[in-house]
């Protein structure tokens, strides 16, 4: 019996991988600190998804651990740093590809591995905001009437786990009605319910400051960040606000690579495994021992501690959370990341995060502002760009799965080759078993 074999490409040779990774980061590199700074912002845009492609080749690539630590390493710690003092927008950008990755990955958990269809998981996402929004702000001197500016900014960082915490309760809560639902069921009533969480912020005026939101949300002290970064700080003459941005690139840095991390973790364990044989078949998956309802909420669990975490970095970060930050949309867009990302793949779903918020934040603006430059589109009443960019967006998405509906980069398993030799006879091999992918 013979197996065809998969032809191998440059990507897949370990060495010339290795090299081409690292020849890309330095080029890409070298052109955002050259070139880019002085092009349009179209071509800004160009150049940044290029460089955005590192990481893309780091997932996609065989290249060894080295080469794609000597390659990201760089590229996100000192590339990117510098590239946001010059240009304030695209650390923008880069704060919300991180956020919202870290908000993908969470939801990946339940959709891409538990096969669990999620539509309210942006409700998770708002219980962190407003854990420490609340009382990091006058708003908890308006519920106790003992009135001040709230929490001092250094208990932020507890509250950055009881963000995790609550979210986790609020997760478990909204899971146990409704884990005995499967399909387009459980995908309304999740969306129900993420819609009271939000109806709740809204209409809960005593607390949470009903549609005018919390404003004034206390950022953490960060002297000791001053006092690390001092020496580039003065040498750039930095500024409060590029100070604090350059500070919660880093945090979120930080917090993406332990959710990574996290998730690597989990999707080779036997909780991982539980989860993905309830995604293919839940009556075998019961069949088989594995606990049906613990499971799916250990998912929901998890997955709502990602986007509580993240909401408490996103709620110092704008200093003001209302309930507009959290609508059905926001769920829908991450659910695209992670559609568009490949479901179950943890590479994927951050490359569909880069891929959705360059597009939505970045191409596109700067699309329709170099069209509105061309004298076919100036004066003109009748075409105007911008009011298509979500058309154009749209479309995009539509061509991508019908072409690639696996995603950019589909999950890839493990699977158990079982020896010709074994099968021969119905004698056990002494052949050992191996293990591709």
């Amino acid at each position: 019996m013979t197996h065809a074999v998969k032809k191998q490409g440059i990507l897949d040779n370990p060495s010339l991988a290795s090299l081409i990774i690292l020849i890309y980061t330095a080029v890409t590199s070298t052109l955002m600190l050259t070139v880019a700074t002085t092009a349009n912002n179209l071509v800004q845009a160009l150049f940044f998804a290029a460089f955005l492609g590192t990481v893309v080749l780091t997932f996609k690539s065989k290249a060894n651990t080295w080469a794609k630590i000597l390659s990201l390493a760089p590229a996100l710690m000192v590339v990117m740093p510098i590239i946001g003092i010059r240009n304030e927008f695209l650390l923008e950008v880069v704060l919300q590809i991180v956020i919202y990755a870290a908000l993908a990955l969470g939801l990946n958990i339940v959709v891409g591995l538990a096969g669990l269809l999620d539509l309210g998981y942006v409700a998770f996402f708002a219980v962190g905001a407003y854990t420490w929004g609340i009382f990091g702000s006058a708003q908890i001197g308006r519920i106790t009437g003992a009135g001040g500016e709230g929490l001092d900014g250094n208990w932020f960082w507890l509250f950055l786990a009881l963000a995790v915490i609550v979210a986790i309760i609020v997760g478990v809560l909204i899971g146990l009605p409704v884990l005995k639902l499967k399909g387009d069921y459980l995908a309304i009533v999740t969306l129900g319910l993420g819609e009271v969480i939000r109806v709740f912020a809204n209409n809960l005026t005593p607390v949470t400051n009903g549609p005018n939101g919390v404003l004034g949300i206390n950022p953490p002290h960060i002297g000791w960040f001053h006092t690390l970064m001092s020496p580039i700080i003065n040498r750039f003459e930095l500024t409060e606000p590029q100070v604090f941005a350059l500070f919660l690139y880093f945090l979120v840095l930080v917090v993406i690579a332990v959710i990574v991390l996290f998730n690597m973790r989990l999707d080779q364990s036997h909780i991982g495994r539980s989860w993905i044989a309830i995604r293919e078949d839940e009556i075998a998956a019961q069949a088989m021992g594995v606990p049906l309802v613990r499971t799916k909420l250990i998912a929901f669990a998890t997955g709502a501690s990602f986007a509580g975490v993240m909401g408490a970095i996103f709620a110092i970060k704008q200093t003001a959370v209302s309930p507009e930050d959290f609508t059905f949309f926001q769920s829908i867009g991450v659910l695209v990341m992670v559609i568009l990302g490949g479901m179950g793949s943890i590479p994927g779903v951050i490359v569909g995060a880069m891929a959705v918020t360059w597009l939505q934040l970045d191409f596109l603006k700067s699309l329709s502002e170099y069209l509105n430059t061309l004298p076919a589109f100036q004066n003109n009443g009748v075409f105007d760009p911008a009011k298509y960019e979500k058309l154009f967006f749209g479309l995009l998405l539509i061509f991508m799965m019908l072409f690639r509906p696996q995603g950019l980069l589909p999950a890839v398993r493990k699977h158990i080759k079982i020896p010709e030799s074994a099968t021969v006879n119905s004698g056990v091999s002494q052949q050992p078993v191996q293990e591709v992918k």
